[in-house]
């Protein structure tokens, strides 16, 4: 994993997989910077070299997001007045563009996944039972379908290297209380729904997505956070290849490292160390991540 970038009156907590978190060393500031990183994984490994722009693309999209979406969210802002009238930036230049300043929260400990359509893990769940993570479905769908409605389908987030674990809405009561779990599952549900219906405007379905959400510790208000609908944390489609094109593959070509994974499980057997990514999987991931902030953004 690349190492943290040195940040003067940061100090370093940890690194994941493709980001990095700071807190100021001001022990009084509840301000946190999370860095987007251009590393990209795939299959529980960091692979090199890294996506050139990604940490900067992600993070301008997670941006213009929250500026969307009406539900409150952990921003701070990004600068501060001087005594002298000016204005003076908060994140290091070193990495400007692919940092946000945010406000620490007391985060839950659920990933809120939503899904609009049939794929994936949950297609795969669905020929062999009928249902996505427990919720029995009607018979006769087929891979990439548009679903009834949106399923809430919650995880347990896993600490730091572990996977995160599908558990019931029951389960997710257990964790964090009902009026909680209830909070958190209607929160979701009405975000996909917002952010769908303005993806799809733009020509551009959102397949599924994951959320994360923290308690203010002032005002006990539950807040969005971490990132939010980049192309690392949903899936999205193309809506004019999807309603034309004949075979499930071709309709769901999606618009975030799909091309890597394809890539790797067709040149690695996953064990060792993977291979490097060739410079033309490296270069076409990155259009595709250009491409979705671009449609959307534009």
């Amino acid at each position: 994993m690349s190492a943290s970038t040195n940040l003067p009156g940061w100090t370093h907590l940890y690194s994941g997989k493709v980001r990095d978190l700071y807190e100021r060393a001001d022990a009084a500031s509840d301000a946190l910077l999370v860095v987007a990183s251009d590393r990209v994984s795939a299959f529980d490994h960091v692979l090199t070299p890294g996506i050139p722009g990604k940490g900067e693309l992600l993070t301008t999209l997670s941006l213009w997001w929250f500026d969307q979406l009406a539900a409150p969210n952990h921003l701070l802002p990004d600068h501060e007045l001087l005594a002298d009238g000016g204005v003076a930036g908060i994140i290091p230049a070193a990495v400007a563009g692919r940092a946000m300043l945010v406000k620490k929260l007391d985060m839950f400990p659920v990933e809120c996944v939503v899904r609009g359509y049939l794929t994936g893990s949950g297609w795969k769940e669905y020929v062999a039972h009928g249902s996505v993570c427990g919720i029995p479905l009607p018979e006769g769908l087929s891979n990439g379908d548009r679903l009834p409605e949106p399923l809430y389908t919650p995880a347990f987030k896993a600490p730091m290297g572990e996977h995160d674990e599908n558990i019931s809405f029951e389960q997710s009561i257990e964790l964090v209380g009902e009026a909680d779990a209830t909070a958190l599952r209607d929160a979701s549900l009405a975000i996909y729904a917002e952010a769908s219906a303005i993806a799809e405007k733009r020509g551009v379905l959102l397949a599924d997505t994951k959320f994360e959400f923290g308690r203010d510790t002032l005002t006990g208000l539950i807040t969005l956070a971490d990132e939010v609908l980049t192309s690392d944390s949903s899936r999205y489609w193309d809506a004019d290849v999807y309603e034309t094109q004949e075979t499930a593959e071709a309709r769901m070509a999606s618009f975030d490292k799909q091309i890597v994974r394809d890539w790797l499980a067709a040149n690695w057997d996953q064990t060792g160390t993977p291979p490097e990514l060739p410079p033309v999987i490296v270069e076409r991931t990155a259009a595709r991540y250009r491409e979705l902030l671009e449609r959307l953004t534009a």
